[in-house]
């Protein structure tokens, strides 16, 4: 089965979630710097959350190139992973509305934590349908990344209830962490 569909099905859905979001920042009322003020919080959980699509429109991208095909097991598992991506412009406007609350802010954890365990759950769909030896295999290898990333996203939630704004630097950092590029999938592309 060819991947062009899935691939163009996902990106579609990516940028629906980005437009989502947009849409659900409130312009500013007044007309000086100081009428930003109120919506600072708001344009803060967008950036971050529009941050994190984009890694993983990013990376699904790469990854979708180093695969070579897909099958029905894959096509579920991507659905799955799109389920999560779509919850985030909800909990992103929950987040912003309460203006970093404890409890919105270990929700967003829980979205992004089960969209990272989506992630891998594709990810092991494609390695069991092209192998051992495929290139996404050899490329993601022991997959320390995305295993410390899980970790940090579960050790924030927790956090988030005690000192919310730990747990943003935590997401934060996540982010960081993958805002290049996956350079192992990348290694395989140019070689």
């Amino acid at each position: 089965m060819g991947k062009a569909r899935l691939e163009t099905f996902s990106d579609g859905v990516i940028a629906i979630l980005i437009t989502i979001m947009v849409l659900e920042l409130a312009a500013p009322h007044g007309t000086d710097l100081a009428a930003l003020s109120p919506v600072v919080p708001s344009l803060m959980a967008y950036l971050l959350s529009f941050v994190f699509l984009g890694i993983y429109w990013n990376n699904h991208h790469h990854m979708l190139h180093v695969c070579d095909r897909i099958n029905g097991k894959v096509l579920w598992a991507n659905l799955h992973l799109l389920f999560w991506l779509s919850l985030i412009p909800f909990v992103t406007a929950w987040v912003a509305e309460s203006h970093g609350a404890p409890v919105p802010t270990a929700v967003y954890g829980v979205v992004l934590l089960l969209a990272a365990i989506a992630w891998t759950i594709l990810q092991a769909a494609i390695i069991s349908l092209e192998g051992p030896a495929s290139r996404l295999a050899e490329a993601v290898g022991a997959d320390a990344k995305g295993k410390a990333s899980a970790a940090l996203y579960a050790a924030a939630i927790p956090l988030a209830l005690l000192r919310p704004w730990i747990a943003n630097v935590i997401y934060v950092g996540v982010a960081l962490m993958w805002i290049v590029p996956d350079q192992r999938i990348e290694a395989r592309l140019r070689g």
